[in-house]
């Protein structure tokens, strides 16, 4: 349970994660949890929301993916979201994940969808339908940078859910 929110602008990507980390449904276990990393040599940027440790290792799963497919994103997404979905093991990881490069944003789910947005905003967790409608409005506002847009609709979803805190990391990618 937290926010995880990609936005694609005018050749830049932002990724923006919360740093909430629950146990169970009522405590919070820590406030600056690092949700959102660098990988593939620093040119893709990755979130994930859902169990911690689950969301590391497709992390690491992704980076492996990313190694033997030449760091193109769309390959490695494919190529992880098939395992995701037919691993015996894999099967049971509870995370969803959002990943982005220069040119590509997607979302990685557990049941194989690789999906990428029609607007390049995306967002997941619980907070994320709520980020990704504050984003949503104010992506033509102008003066916004794409750093003003995150924080704010980050800062949004934190004030409405409680499972999203205002301790926000941002990742940035440009062209």
């Amino acid at each position: 349970m937290t926010t995880i929110l990609c936005i694609r602008k005018g050749g830049e990507v932002i990724l923006a994660g919360d740093g909430q980390a629950t146990l169970g449904q009522a405590i919070v276990f820590k406030s600056k949890s690092v949700k959102v990393r660098r990988i593939g040599n620093g040119k893709i940027i990755a979130g994930f929301a859902g169990a911690a440790a689950d969301g590391m290792t497709l992390i690491e799963r992704l980076e492996e993916k990313l190694e033997k497919h030449a760091n193109q994103l769309k390959r490695a997404a494919v190529e992880l979201a098939k395992d995701w979905r037919m691993d015996k093991y894999l099967r049971q990881l509870q995370a969803y994940m959002i990943v982005a490069d220069k040119d590509t944003s997607l979302v990685i789910s557990g049941t194989g969808e690789v999906m990428e947005p029609d607007d390049g905003i995306i967002g997941i967790g619980s907070g994320g339908n709520y980020a990704m409608a504050a984003a949503k409005a104010l992506y033509d506002i102008p003066g916004l940078s794409l750093e003003d847009i995150a924080e704010k609709s980050m800062k949004i979803a934190g004030d409405i859910d409680i499972y999203t805190n205002h301790n926000v990391i941002i990742e940035k990618v440009s062209k």
